[in-house]
């Protein structure tokens, strides 16, 4: 049996983000988005979620690349000690520099798990049933991030998490050279797998086999989507996505992803991509279903 999970990334980000999702979901392929609770839009992202049942919703927690939810005294060795030019409490930007403290075990456990459990917090408390836990930029593969999130999702009452380690195949490598070089910059990081698998097992916590498209973000087109599809083994994977508008809020987001997020809801919504899972014999589902399960 092979399911597909397709997940799409940043609800809440802007209203133009907001909508390509909503679209992906009801004229496309997408079953599942992760909401930020920190998002400029969330409001009105939180609103479409509730009146679109079949739309399975998680927490996009954010621990970089935004503000918190808590008072900077909560969250200290989560902030950025350069500071912003408002003044105002700011998580680091970019993952380099978020990753090297998180390797270095410099951020407070406790403090990320209680950011994590706010931010859960908010979106149950907007009538968010969330089916699931990820993190922007995919922080909680780093173990110190990994473990505090295991245990707000165990507080919150959340049964999955998504496995932020991709499988990824050399025909798509040669399909679109330009993904070696991402490819290698996060090599190092697949190191931490066998210890993601152990903590989210000892947790209790269900999640995918792995992940698809992380590599290709921002670079996903329909011939990779092709071999993904076509080499998708047996289990329950999640294909992750970015789809929106490319418009005036967006481009006051500190975000690289612009115009590759109107060309994913293209891809999404294409009745060629519906046609491709079927032909695969893919079943999509999202991770109400795979929680379900375990």
């Amino acid at each position: 049996m092979r399911r597909l999970i397709i997940n799409a990334d940043d609800f809440g980000l802007t209203s133009g983000v907001n909508r390509g999702i909503v679209e992906a979901h009801e004229r496309g392929v997408v079953t599942s988005a992760t909401l930020m609770a920190n998002g400029q839009a969330f409001e009105e992202a939180s609103g479409l979620a509730q009146s679109r049942t079949r739309l399975g919703v998680g927490c996009h927690v954010v621990l970089v690349d935004g503000a918190p939810l808590l008072d900077k005294t909560h969250v200290h060795s989560l902030l950025d000690p350069a500071g912003n030019s408002s003044g105002d409490p700011h998580f680091r930007e970019g993952m380099g520099r978020f990753g090297a403290v998180a390797l270095l075990g410099r951020l407070a456990e406790n403090e990320i798990e209680a950011e994590a459990t706010a931010q859960i917090r908010k979106l149950q408390s907007a009538g968010i049933p969330v089916t699931h836990l990820d993190s922007h930029k995919h922080t909680h593969l780093f173990p110190h991030v990994l473990r505090p999130l295991l245990r707000a999702a165990a507080s919150c009452g959340v049964k999955a998490i998504r496995n932020p380690f991709e499988r990824i195949q050399g025909s798509q490598l040669a399909a679109s050279p330009s993904l070696w070089r991402r490819w290698t910059e996060v090599g190092v990081l697949r190191s931490l797998a066998r210890q993601f698998r152990e903590a989210v097992q000892q947790a209790g916590i269900s999640t995918p086999n792995g992940t698809l498209a992380i590599v290709a973000t921002g670079s996903l087109n329909k011939r990779l989507l092709r071999l993904m599809v076509e080499n998708l083994p047996d289990g329950t994977w999640e294909l992750v996505c970015h789809p929106g508008y490319n418009d005036a809020d967006l481009q006051r987001v500190r975000t690289r992803l612009r115009e590759s997020r109107e060309q994913e809801l293209r891809l999404l919504t294409s009745p060629s991509t519906r046609d491709l899972l079927a032909a695969n014999e893919i079943e999509t589902v999202s991770f109400r279903e795979l929680a379900v399960a375990r």
